[in-house]
Formats: structure tokens, C-alpha cells, sequence
């Protein structure tokens, strides 16, 4: 996690989409931007994964359309290989599945490629930062999704919300004024009555419920 306040602070980046003139593009609206360095780029997803591990980037900026393994499961990849790394899936797709299956896969938001410069640097910085970013044009979407019948507690809720927010289990244990113990109770809890594995696949789960902003 990144605090994106700190002035001082550099947010490194590495682009990943399969067409020059994209990485080219990308280059041109985020180079000049303030606490953002470009320190390499891949054109699918070995070269990601070998750019991950050597120049060790805080933020990956990924297209789901690459010519070796899509975007979601280098997302799935990169969690397992880096895991202090945080994806962020920037894509000419809007489809609800697209942007589950990223979410789950470990992907802490998602951009649209048509968005507006400022969006997507708003998305690094909320990403880098810890937090979640969904484009406002997925928002509407997210929302019609069908909503599964399971209930959970107020806790389990409260728990849910916070871990979305990019909390540890030590920040909320104090929030709640509980034990880490019970927070762990809890998100094992939200595990199985969810079947969510990842904090990012719960953040999508309450945004589209409304319970968190993007």
C-alpha cells in the first residue's frame, strides 16, 4: 500500500497491452503525471511476469485481450508470483462477467480504455493507495447484477465493507474494538458463505450492493 498524500511519493508502473501504439498512448497521457513512473512495459504475458519479478512495480496497468494468456489469468498469475503487486485491468470490455472474473481473479479495479485521462490516473492512485476503482460507466452494471440469496450477519457486513476498503485485520479488529481472532472468524465466515476468496472479489461484491463507493 501506497500513501498517494505523500507528495514525494512514486507509484511505479508497468504497462501491459499487446499494441504499441497503446503502450505508446498510455506513455503520453500518464508520462508527465506527478508520482507516476513508467519503469517498463510487456506485449503479453510472459514478458509481464518476467517484468514483474525483476523490476518489481507497485501497480500493473492490464489489457485482458493479450495473445498468450489473457488478462485475467495473468491478474491470477501475478497474485500468485507477486503478491505486493496490485493489477488494475484498463480494457475495451464492459461485460459483467469480464470484470467478475477479474475481481476474483485478484484485479483491484477496472478501467475502461475510452476513459477520460483523468479516471484512469484517478484509478492508479486509488489502487496504488490500497482501495479499490471501478470506472463510473461500470457502476450501473455492477449494480444489475443478480443478487444471491445469501445472509449475512451485521458483523459479517461491517467485517466485508472494511476489508474492501483495503483495511488489515489489525485496522479493523480496532475499529470494531474485537480481537484480530474474531476478524479472522469473520472473513473465514465471508469465505464460505460467499465462495470469495480474494479482498478484491469482496470489494466488487459490495460496490454492486452499493455499500462501497468506486
Amino acid at each position: 500500500m501506497i500513501d498517494t498524500t505523500d507528495p514525494g511519493t512514486r507509484i511505479r508502473l508497468l504497462l501491459v497491452d499487446d499494441h504499441q501504439l497503446v503502450r505508446d498512448g498510455l506513455r503520453a497521457r500518464l508520462g508527465d503525471i506527478e508520482q507516476i513512473d513508467i519503469v517498463g512495459e510487456a506485449a503479453n504475458g510472459q514478458q509481464a511476469l518476467a517484468a514483474a519479478q525483476s523490476l518489481l512495480p507497485d501497480l500493473a496497468l492490464v489489457d485482458i485481450g493479450l495473445p498468450d494468456i489473457n488478462g485475467i489469468e495473468l491478474t491470477s498469475a501475478l497474485a500468485e508470483r507477486c503478491p505486493a503487486l496490485r493489477v488494475l485491468i484498463l480494457s475495451m470490455y464492459d461485460s459483467q462477467g469480464y470484470v467478475m472474473s477479474a475481481m476474483r481473479a485478484g484485479a483491484r479495479g477496472y478501467v475502461l480504455k475510452d476513459a477520460p485521462s483523468a479516471e484512469i490516473i484517478a484509478a492508479i492512485r486509488a489502487v496504488a493507495a490500497g482501495g479499490v476503482y471501478f470506472s463510473s460507466a461500470l457502476t450501473a452494471a455492477l449494480a444489475t447484477q443478480p443478487d444471491d440469496a445469501t445472509a449475512l450477519t451485521e458483523r459479517e457486513r461491517e467485517v466485508l465493507i472494511l476489508v474492501a476498503q483495503g483495511d488489515s485485520n489489525k485496522r479493523i479488529a480496532q475499529k470494531l474494538d474485537v480481537s484480530v481472532r474474531t476478524v479472522e472468524t469473520h472473513r473465514l465466515n465471508l469465505r464460505r458463505k460467499l465462495g470469495i476468496e480474494t479482498a478484491a472479489g469482496l470489494a466488487s461484491y459490495a460496490l454492486k450492493r452499493g455499500w462501497i463507493r468506486g
